[in-house]
C-alpha cells in the first residue's frame, strides 16, 4: 500500500494545509534531482520519502507546538530540519537553522530552502564550531547523526541556553542511555523517551536541562 502526501496529512495530530504538502513536495523532487549527483538518500529512501522521512520528522512538531526556533544539528538531506521548515513556515517569527558541515549538502540545503520559501538559515560548519549558535533556541533536533554519549555534548551549548533536545532514535535507545549516563551528567539532564508515530521500532528522545 502506497504511502503518499493524504495519508501523511491524515497521521499527524494537527492541521497540514495544502501550502505545507506543496512544500514538502518541493523538498522531494530536489532531493530526487540532486540525489542523481551527490550521496543524500538512495532509491529506495526516495520513495519511502512521506512516511519514513517526513512523518518521522513532522512528528516533532506535535511534541513542541508553541516551539517557533529549531536548530537542527547534521542536517544532511533536510530531515528533520527542512519538513519542520515547511510546516512552521506560515508562522510570525519562526526560524530553523540547519548544521551542515558538508559542503554539498549545505548547498542542497539552501536549494530547497530558497525555492520552497522556508525561513530556514543554513550554517555550512562543523557543529563543534557552531556552538550555541545564534541561540537560544526553543529546540535543537538531530537524526541519524551520533549515538547519546556524543550527541549530548554536541548539543549541550544549545540545551544549557533552555533549548530542549527531540532525537530521533531506534530501538537499542536503552543501551544508549546507559552509555550516556555520564554525559547526562548524572541526572543534570532529564531524558524521556517517546513512541515515534511513523516506526513501531523507533523512539524520540527528549532531553532537558533541570533547574
Amino acid at each position: 500500500m502506497s504511502y503518499g502526501p493524504q495519508e501523511f496529512a491524515r497521521d499527524l495530530p494537527f492541521h497540514v494545509p495544502r501550502e505545507t504538502i506543496e512544500r514538502l513536495e518541493t523538498h522531494c523532487r530536489l532531493l530526487a534531482d540532486w540525489s542523481h549527483r551527490m550521496n543524500l538518500v538512495g532509491p529506495r529512501e526516495l520513495a519511502a520519502f512521506w512516511r519514513r522521512h517526513a512523518l518521522d520528522s513532522a512528528q516533532l512538531v506535535a511534541l513542541a507546538p508553541q516551539a517557533m526556533r529549531w536548530v537542527d544539528l547534521g542536517s544532511g538531506a533536510g530531515f528533520p530540519g527542512l519538513v519542520v521548515a515547511a510546516i512552521l513556515a506560515d508562522q510570525p517569527g519562526a526560524a530553523v537553522h540547519l548544521v551542515e558541515s558538508t559542503e554539498k549538502k549545505a548547498a542542497f540545503l539552501s536549494a530547497v530552502a530558497k525555492e520552497a520559501g522556508l525561513p530556514v538559515k543554513v550554517f555550512n560548519q562543523r557543529i563543534e564550531v557552531f556552538g550555541a549558535g545564534e541561540g537560544p533556541y526553543d529546540v535543537v533536533t538531530a537524526r541519524a547523526l551520533a549515538p547519546l554519549n556524543r550527541l549530548i555534548p554536541y548539543a549541550k551549548p544549545i540545551l544549557d541556553h533552555g533549548a530542549i533536545g527531540l532525537f530521533h532514535k531506534g530501538a537499542d535507545i536503552d543501551a544508549e542511555l546507559a552509555a550516556a549516563k555520564d554525559v547526562l551528567n548524572g541526572g543534570a539532564y532529564q531524558a524521556d523517551v517517546l513512541e515515534s508515530l511513523s516506526d513501531p521500532r523507533g523512539r524520540i528522545v527528549r532531553v532537558t536541562r533541570k533547574r
